[in-house]
């Protein structure tokens, strides 16, 4: 099965999410300081085929404690 890569503006472009936005979740996750509202994270798990259940547990999943 072939995938097509998307990048920041393809996904942007898709959802209507600003791009500088997807660049932060992309590049410090779920627990980076900027987080993704609920609607975000529908308009991402139907933009890349992923179940929106998936998508929400991973935003949600605990960040370990410093040490």
């Amino acid at each position: 099965m072939r995938r097509r890569r998307l990048n920041t503006q393809d996904l942007a472009d898709r959802t209507g999410i600003r791009t500088p936005r997807i660049r932060v979740f992309a590049e410090d996750g779920a627990h980076g300081p900027v987080r993704p509202t609920p609607e975000e994270l529908a308009e991402l798990a139907e933009a890349l085929a992923l179940p929106l259940l998936d998508v929400q547990e991973a935003a949600r999943a605990a960040a370990p404690e410093p040490a």
